[in-house]
């Protein structure tokens, strides 16, 4: 199937920057000369350029080669891409996510959302206005209540 991600064994970051102007060939030059990795094996290849807003993603089939691109708009911010080195890193498939969703992909500890700071807010009554309302929460959470 043309693209299918989930038939990859192992998924790996080419860490550094990368001239996005490259195609299947020149990442799998990338990938044979610099990394010494094989590109036809069933792994997913990641490339990041300098601008950290824009991913490729080579994949080999068994039929041929499929890049996958992927731009962040403006307003999406940027990926958290490794710059240590020009070596290849080995991740997860949490990590991948963690990655495309803007994270980065060394988290010490998953994220928890506490539920003691959460208050459960009655509806808003349409006829209210806003500023009584916020008052009234206000009142309610230390502890005044109306006679």
């Amino acid at each position: 199937m043309l693209g299918d991600i989930s038939m990859a064994d192992n998924i790996y970051i080419v860490c550094g920057a990368t001239d996005m102007r490259k195609s299947i060939d020149g990442l799998c030059s990338i990938i044979r000369d610099k990394l010494s990795m094989d590109p036809d094996q069933s792994s997913l290849f990641l490339f990041c350029g300098k601008r950290c807003d824009r991913i490729k993603i080579l994949l080999h089939e068994p039929d041929g080669y499929v890049l996958l691109y992927k731009r962040l708009s403006v307003t999406q911010g940027r990926y958290r891409w490794p710059r240590k080195s020009s070596e290849a890193q080995e991740i997860t498939w949490r990590q991948l996510d963690w990655l495309l969703s803007g994270l980065d992909i060394e988290q010490p500890k998953a994220i928890r959302t506490s539920k003691k700071n959460i208050v459960k807010l009655p509806k808003f009554p349409a006829a209210f206005r806003l500023d009584v309302w916020i008052t009234a929460l206000f009142f309610r959470q230390i502890g005044i209540t109306s006679a």
